[in-house]
């Protein structure tokens, strides 16, 4: 049961956020083997001047060692 919560800087359209909800279900149907029905996905806006403080600090730079993804960017 994959749940993915992908947040990202606010302003993207619904459309958009619903074709980002469908790619990422396919990509993670074909890559874990996983049915459509067995994943969610949720999308959390976040205000630009949030993101060093409310994702990057405690999302990303806290938990280094466990992405499989790491960004290419440092905020701090």
């Amino acid at each position: 049961m994959p749940h993915i919560v992908v947040k990202l800087y606010a302003g993207k359209s619904e459309a958009q956020k619903t074709e980002i909800a469908e790619a990422l279900t396919r990509a993670l149907m074909a890559s874990a083997g996983c049915s459509e029905k067995a994943v969610s996905v949720a999308i959390e806006d976040v205000a630009p001047e949030d993101w060093a403080e409310t994702v990057y600090r405690p999302e990303i730079a806290a938990r280094m060692g466990s992405l499989y993804r790491k960004p290419g960017y440092d905020p701090l």
